[in-house]
């Protein structure tokens, strides 16, 4: 099949490699490093002072380790004949878990472990409004878009190069919608009106990988508009959209985990955790920095990359301390509270 074919051509025991990878993955992220590399600084922030080998890869391996993980179980899966939607949903899952683990095992904060009540508002936000809405959106309006331009005849379809390999599709498609979302992103940060509806999102006084799906629905609807209309209406394929797909929402969870991770020099390409954090710092000189959605490469040229050496982010979150937390409180502040208020 054809994304069989996008990483490992017509050979490869991918049973044995995704087995390898997760027997791997596993042995990394338990009790060889639960205790010796709990080297806690100021604030329970885990610094990585006193690590042992075992702690110090996971954390550099970590991110690109279950990457390449997910991408080997979404191709066994296609292979093996299951439906894209789910080849697509199980490895994205199945990373979740292993980032679960890592921010339990080998925290980056210790004091960003959320209560259970965060936990349940931040589910409820993606069921919601990541699962749910985007689900109804392609339903009741991009997908119906997509089929009328194309029965009307001026969908342009010719201009999206479906002869190229799925995997030059999918990265020609990450490039295109990061530069769109980049740019919505910074007017979400500089128009008022934007800003409220974003407020929702920056609220959060801590971050773990859930609270990647708090949005407000209709910031969510706003972004179809970037990172979903255009490309369907290209005509994008399916597979390129789930190679995509699996991309973002892999590099989604890490960018908001609590892991302690080094990417070292995926920082000057992807938007990784250890520059997201800075964009949610409760400052907003701090927060008006590495808007990059999945790639940081547009901040790095439009001169917004910020990753400080020798410190860490202070306080997450809006100014306004007060500003509600619960999803039904936040699904009207957008038009009662003030992110900058007291």
């Amino acid at each position: 099949m054809a994304i069989s074919r996008l990483c490992f051509g017509e050979c490869g025991d991918r049973t044995r490699l995704t087995d390898r990878l997760a027997f791997f993955l596993v042995v990394m992220c338990t009790g060889a490093c639960a205790g010796p590399c709990r080297g806690h600084g100021r604030s329970g922030m885990n610094d990585g002072m006193g690590d042992n080998f075992v702690c110090h890869t996971v954390r550099v391996v970590s991110y690109p380790g279950v990457m390449v993980a997910g991408f080997v179980l979404f191709v066994f899966l296609e292979q093996a004949g299951v439906p894209l939607t789910l080849s697509s949903y199980l490895p994205v899952a199945a990373a979740a878990g292993l980032i679960t683990l890592h921010e339990i095992v080998l925290p980056h904060r210790e004091d960003w472990k959320p209560a259970r009540a965060e936990i349940a508002n931040d589910a409820t936000f993606l069921v919601a409004v990541q699962i749910l809405l985007p689900y109804i959106l392609s339903l009741a309006a991009v997908l119906w878009l997509a089929d009328a331009a194309r029965a009307t005849g001026w969908a342009v379809t010719t201009l999206w190069p479906n002869d190229l390999p799925i995997l030059a599709q999918a990265l020609l498609m990450l490039v295109g919608a990061d530069f769109l979302r980049y740019w919505m992103h910074r007017a979400f940060h500089r128009f008022a009106p934007l800003w409220r509806l974003h407020a929702v999102h920056h609220s959060p006084h801590r971050l773990y990988w859930l609270n990647v799906g708090r949005f407000h629905p209709i910031e969510k609807a706003i972004q179809y508009l970037a990172d979903a209309l255009p490309f369907i209406v290209l005509g994008v394929s399916e597979p390129v959209l789930a190679v995509y797909f699996v991309f973002f929402a892999i590099n989604g969870f890490f960018q908001h985990s609590n892991c302690s991770v080094r990417l070292g020099p995926l920082n000057y390409i992807v938007s990784g955790p250890e520059l997201h954090r800075w964009h949610h710092s409760e400052l907003a000189e701090e927060a008006d920095t590495n808007f990059g959605n999945n790639l940081i490469v547009w901040d790095m040229l439009f001169g917004t990359r910020f990753l400080p050496a020798g410190r860490e982010v202070g306080p997450l979150g809006l100014q306004n301390r007060a500003y509600p937390l619960s999803f039904l409180a936040q699904m009207k502040s957008p038009f009662v509270n003030s992110p900058t208020a007291d």
